[in-house]
This record gives C-alpha cells, sequence and structure tokens, in this order.
C-alpha cells in the first residue's frame, strides 16, 4: 500500500470533487453533497482517492442510487450496505460515492472530517498510522483505520 503526501494528491483531487460535485447537483438538486476522506483533510496523507459525500431524504436514497449510476458509477459489493448507506465506485477514476440517507448514523463521515479538520494533532496520529500500515493487507488497513475513526468519533484520541 502506497500514501502520497498531501501536495502531490491534494489539487487533483479538489479540482475532481468540484467537477462530480456540479454533475452531481444536476442529476440531484436536492442532495448535500460534500468533501470527504483524507483529500478532505489538510496535509492527510493518502492513497490518493476521492470520496464524495452525497445525504439524500430516505424516500429519494435509491432513487439518488440509480441516477448517480448514469456518471458511470456502480455498486461496490465488498463494502457495507445498508437502507441508509450504499457506496458507488468510478469505472472511470479512483472516485468512491458514499450516498447516506439524512439523520442516519452515517453523517459520521462528517463529523470525522471536521474533528480532524480541527485537530493537526489527529491529522499526524492518521498519518502515522497509515505510515505503519504499509505492506499490511487491505483487511487489515481498514481494521486497523476503522478502530482509529472510532475512537475520534468517541473523542477518545
Amino acid at each position: 500500500m502506497q500514501f502520497l503526501s498531501a501536495p502531490e494528491y491534494q489539487p487533483n483531487c479538489i479540482l475532481l470533487f468540484e467537477d462530480y460535485k456540479n454533475k452531481i447537483q444536476q442529476l440531484t438538486p436536492y442532495a448535500i453533497i460534500e468533501h470527504i476522506g483524507s483529500s478532505a483533510i489538510p496535509n492527510a496523507i493518502s492513497k490518493g482517492d476521492l470520496d464524495i459525500y452525497i445525504e439524500v431524504p430516505a424516500q429519494r436514497f435509491i432513487d439518488t442510487i440509480q441516477q448517480l449510476q448514469q456518471l458511470h458509477f456502480k455498486e461496490k459489493l465488498d463494502t457495507l450496505r445498508t437502507h441508509e448507506l450504499c457506496m458507488l465506485e468510478s469505472l472511470e477514476h479512483d472516485v468512491a460515492l458514499q450516498i447516506v440517507v439524512t439523520g442516519s448514523i452515517f453523517e459520521n463521515f462528517l463529523t470525522f472530517r471536521d474533528h480532524l479538520r480541527q485537530s493537526p494533532d489527529l491529522v499526524t496520529q492518521y498519518n502515522a498510522l497509515k505510515h505503519n500500515c504499509k505492506g499490511m493487507s487491505q483487511d487489515q488497513y481498514r481494521e486497523i483505520k476503522s478502530n482509529f475513526i472510532q475512537q475520534v468519533l468517541k473523542q477518545e484520541v
């Protein structure tokens, strides 16, 4: 697993986010669209991918998933999928869409991002965690990262 420094990937992710945000807004004008993930956190290292948060009312959840597939996305099958969360991955870029129902626990994507944006110390810890995961399997990395995220959300870090 290779990680890039913020200057190596964030400028491109910011441009890509703005492009996708415009396209997503055209298809789903009712959605809240936010830049999440490491590329949305100053000085965070990353694999270089882009994560986009799309919050919609429960009654629009299924329709939104279908509409966004028009942008050359497919449902990611090897990740958590509920009636309040669906991840789509791009067939063209290293981009993932997190479709989230308003009022669900999955609004914590924004909470986690905001905690790290407000705490350079948490970003330093997050970067160290990632560096320590070099050479691990994707599953091991996801588990360690998930534990860190849960600690941040509980404000125990």
